[in-house]
C-alpha cells in the first residue's frame, strides 16, 4: 500500500527578516554553539588554548546573497552581538586556522604561509537530489515521506560505521532545513585528521563507480562483500527495499522502471526472461498481491537458482538494492578541512525550518514535515507572552525538544570527553618537562 505523499513545503509563504531578527533576540542557543565549537578550551584550566575558538572561521550569508567570509570572535557575546546585528540567512561553520582568520591578509606577505587549517569536524553532507535516479515521487529540491527514508538509510548505515568501524563516539547529525543531512564527528581524533586521511575516511563508503551513462551505477567487487557492506546490507539496506522503497517508490510498476533494473542484469538471457514475464503480467496480474512485490521475487528467484552459478549475477541482487538505497555523499565536502558547513539551528529561508539535530538511535522517527518553522516559533512566542523563564525562551516553543536533546545527548557526554584530553595532554607535558629537568 503507498504512504500517502506528504509534501515539505519548499518556500516559507512568510520568512521575513524581522521574524529572523526575533529569532536570533529570543531562541538561538548562542552559549551552546560557542560551548560546542571551543571543545573545553573556554575554561580556566592552565591546559586550556585561550586563542582556540578566535582561530575558528564563521561565514555569514546576508539578504541578498551578500557573503561576509572569515569572520572571528573570541567568545559567546561576540558572536551573538554580531549575529543579532547583522541577521544572516545562514551561518556557515569553517575550520581553526593557524591564526585568526579575519586577520589572515596581515601573514599572506610571509614566506611560510602561516595561514592554514589546522583542525575540522569530520563532516558529512546528502543531499536528497543526489538520488534523483531512484526516487520517483520527487525530484530536485523537493522531498516528501515517501523519499525521506532514504536519509534514514543513510544515518543508519554511516553512524553505524563512524562507532564501530572508526572507534568515533561524539556524532552530529543534523536536518539541512530542506531536502538533506548534514554530519559531524566531532572527536578530537577526527578534527585533527589530514585532508589525505579524511579522503581515505570517504572513500571507505564509496559505491558508487559508474556514472550517468553506465546503466550499473554501484559495484561491489572481490568474491565476498567487506563485512561493513554485508552489515549494512543485512541490518538495513535490504529490509528498507524490500519492506518499504519497493511498494512506496512502485519501482517496478511500470516498463520503463523495471528496464532500469534489467539493464542491471549482466545476463540478457534473464534479463529476456524477466521483461518476457513482466509484460504478460500486465494483462494478467492478480489484484491481491502488489506487482511490485512478484516481480522482485521473480527476479530473485531467477538470478539467485542454482542453475545461475555465477557469483556475478548471485551478486546483483544485492548491486540493484545497493543502487536503490545505499547512502550516496557528497565526497568533496568529506575530503577537505576548509569546506563550510551550515550551523545547527540555522532556519533555511527557501522552508523557513530550523535546522534541528536528528536522534541516530530513533532517525526512522524523524519527521521533516513536523520540524519546527520560523512562523510557528514566533507564533508560539507571541501565544505564551513574555512569562520569565530560567532556562531561556526556547523551552516554551517546539524548538525546546531539539536544544534538549542537543545538550544532553551530544554536548554534555562530548564536553566531559574534551576536558579529559585537556587534563590528559597537559599532564603529559608536565611529566616530560620534568624528565627533561631531571636529565
Amino acid at each position: 500500500m503507498s504512504v500517502a505523499k506528504q509534501m515539505i513545503p519548499q518556500q516559507e509563504p512568510d520568512f521575513n527578516l524581522n521574524h529572523l531578527k526575533l529569532y536570533y533576540g529570543k531562541l538561538f542557543p548562542f552559549a551552546d554553539l560557542v560551548r560546542w565549537v571551543s571543545y573545553g578550551n573556554d575554561g580556566k584550566h592552565p591546559g586550556c588554548d585561550q586563542s582556540y575558538l578566535g582561530r575558528r572561521e564563521f561565514s555569514f550569508t546576508l539578504e541578498s546573497d551578500i557573503y561576509l567570509r572569515f569572520q572571528s570572535f573570541n567568545n559567546a557575546i561576540e558572536l551573538e552581538n554580531s549575529i543579532k546585528e547583522k541577521s544572516p540567512v545562514k551561518i556557515d561553520i569553517g575550520p581553526v586556522y593557524t591564526v585568526d582568520p579575519a586577520k589572515r591578509n596581515a601573514y599572506a606577505q610571509s614566506e611560510n604561509n602561516v595561514f592554514a587549517p589546522v583542525e575540522r569536524e569530520l563532516i558529512f553532507d546528502i543531499d536528497m537530489s543526489d538520488y534523483d535516479d531512484v526516487r520517483y515521487c520527487c525530484s530536485g529540491a523537493d522531498v516528501c515521506l515517501v523519499c525521506w527514508p532514504l536519509m534514514t538509510i543513510a544515518i543508519k548505515v554511516i553512524d553505524t560505521a563512524l562507532r564501530d568501524d572508526f572507534g568515533f563516539k561524539h556524532i552530529l547529525w543534523v536536518y539541512s532545513g530542506r531536502r538533506g543531512v548534514h554530519c559531524w564527528v566531532c572527536d578530537g581524533k577526527a578534527r585533527r585528521l589530514t585532508n589525505e586521511q579524511r579522503a581515505a575516511v570517504a572513500d571507505y563508503f564509496r559505491v558508487y563507480k559508474g556514472n550517468e551513462n553506465s546503466h550499473k551505477k554501484v559495484s561491489l567487487m572481490g568474491a565476498a562483500l567487506h563485512p561493513f557492506l554485508a552489515t549494512s546490507y543485512t541490518n538495513v539496506l535490504k529490509d528498507y527495499f524490500e519492506k518499504k522503497l519497493l511498494t512506496d517508490q512502485d519501482i517496478l510498476g511500470t516498463e520503463e522502471r523495471y528496464e532500469k533494473i534489467l539493464n542491471m542484469i549482466p545476463d540478457e538471457s534473464i534479463a529476456s526472461e524477466l521483461r518476457g514475464r513482466w509484460q504478460d503480467s500486465r494483462r494478467s496480474s492478480s489484484a491481491k498481491e502488489d506487482i511490485n512485490v512478484v516481480r522482485w521475487e521473480q527476479c530473485k528467484q531467477l538470478l539467485q537458482s542454482g542453475k545461475h552459478k555465477s557469483q556475478g549475477l548471485r551478486r546483483c541482487v544485492e548491486e540493484i538494492v545497493f543502487c536503490f538505497t545505499y547512502p550516496r555523499l557528497d565526497m568533496e565536502v568529506s575530503k577537505h578541512m576548509n569546506h563550510l558547513l551550515k550551523a545547527p539551528f540555522c532556519v533555511h529561508p527557501k522552508t523557513g525550518r530550523v535546522c534541528v539535530p536528528i536522534d541516530p538511535n530513533r532517525c526512522e522517527e524523524f519527521d521533516p514535515t513536523t520540524v519546527p518553522t520560523l512562523s510557528q516559533l514566533i507564533e508560539e512566542l507571541n501565544n505564551e507572552g513574555s512569562k520569565a523563564d530560567v532556562d531561556g525562551e526556547w523551552n516554551r516553543t517546539s524548538l525546546g525538544n531539539a536544544i534538549t536533546f542537543f545538550r544532553s545527548s551530544f554536548l554534555q557526554p562530548l564536553l566531559k570527553a574534551c576536558k579529559e584530553e585537556i587534563e590528559n595532554s597537559y599532564n603529559l607535558k608536565l611529566q616530560q618537562s620534568k624528565n627533561s629537568l631531571g636529565w
